[in-house]
């Protein structure tokens, strides 16, 4: 009995002995088969977003225009279309009127756009009859000195009414008009300076662009040799330069609107021309003209100029010359010989009763009259 149970111990021993090893190959066989289907699972979403990306490819679209490359990607319909275009769909190409296309820009020195309204009549007829070349020697003078002039205006809130008409009529008569595709208004100086400059960069290939209000005494001689010194300066701006204060009430004249953004009351604008007279070079006129549609529009267009070189390597040239006030003050520098570039009165922006004086201010400050003709630039 005792051997039997010595011998039951031994088999149920062995039995034992077996049954731990068969637990330990199932405990392997559970691990592999553990790692494989851990794999397996990990790498299905893997499989199935490669997947989706290479349906998605056939979605996208690559548009070519010229240079100019648009990557429109069309998702499901569950997403809102997006849409990636590189910067030159900012920055646009000059936009031309059909008949600035038809016309090849001509070559010339400065363009002169002398800034009137359809009330101003009186105040061109004061210009004609002063410092402005009319007829043949107008045409002289593009031709032998490349200096092109002409009066700046848009047209009205109703095309083609009385107020286009009439200027049509004095059009025909003089035939020194610049027409714009801008509308008329105090308050929108900014724009048609905008217009202006993108107009005259296609219709002309000029060193200089000058701005000159209607009421403002220029001589031109003076102005062409101002410039010449700085033809070499590809991006300059020349004018009185000045920075007045930010004027946030309401109601005065040359409120700023947007006050708030030049900082706490009672601060002062940055370096700017002032708007009776100022000349930009070729470079910075094609920048407005590029960059019209994304250029802000301040109340004062002076101001909005000067913001638009704000950020560029511009050079600022402060010339007293270009702001000089009416007799005596205009009359006392040019007998001393520092004949100035314009004249006018700070109180009125213009020449006050400028209809009335322009003739006087010209006898008394205006250079001589071969001055222009024997100028060289």
């Amino acid at each position: 009995m005792s051997m039997k149970s010595k011998g039951g111990a031994v088999e149920l021993g062995a039995r034992g002995v077996i049954h731990r090893k068969w637990a330990l190959l199932l405990c392997m066989a559970s691990f592999c088969a553990g790692m494989f289907f851990t794999n397996r699972m990990w790498s299905m979403p893997e499989y199935k977003e490669i997947s989706r990306t290479s349906s998605e490819i056939e979605r996208i679209k690559l548009n070519s225009d010229g240079c100019n490359l648009n990557l429109v990607v069309k998702p499901n319909s569950n997403y809102s279309q997006v849409e990636v275009s590189n910067t030159q769909n900012v920055i646009k190409k000059p936009r031309n009127s059909g008949t600035v296309e038809s016309t090849p820009r001509k070559k010339c020195f400065m363009v002169i756009g002398i800034n009137t309204a359809f009330s101003s009549r009186k105040r061109r007829d004061s210009v004609r009859a002063t410092w402005m070349p009319q007829a043949e020697e107008r045409k002289k003078l593009e031709e032998e000195k490349g200096i092109i002039i002409h009066f700046v205006i848009g047209h009205s809130s109703t095309s083609g009414g009385i107020l286009d008409k009439a200027i049509e009529a004095e059009e025909k008569l003089h035939a020194d008009f610049l027409r714009l595709n801008h509308v008329e208004g105090y308050m929108e100086l900014s724009a048609k300076t905008k217009t202006y400059f993108s107009t005259a960069v296609a219709l002309w290939d000029a060193e200089f662009y000058v701005k000159v209000d209607d009421d403002v005494h220029v001589n031109l001689a003076t102005l062409g040799l101002t410039l010449s010194m700085h033809r070499l300066k590809p991006r300059v701006y020349i004018g009185c330069m000045k920075s007045g204060p930010v004027l946030a009430q309401k109601g005065v004249k040359y409120h700023e609107p947007e006050y708030w953004k030049f900082g706490e009351v009672g601060n002062k604008y940055f370096r700017h021309a002032t708007g009776q007279l100022y000349a930009i070079s070729q470079d910075l006129a094609t920048y407005i003209s590029i960059n019209q549609d994304v250029l802000h529009k301040y109340a004062n267009e002076d101001v909005s100029l000067g913001s638009w070189f704000i950020g560029l390597d511009v050079d600022h040239v402060d010339d007293r010359r270009m702001c000089c006030g009416t007799p005596p003050d205009c009359e006392w520098k040019a007998q001393a010989g520092n004949i100035c570039v314009a004249s006018f009165d700070w109180k009125c922006s213009g020449i006050c009763r400028s209809v009335e004086r322009m003739k006087e201010v010209h006898q008394r400050c205006g250079e001589d009259e071969n001055a222009l003709w024997t100028a060289t630039f």
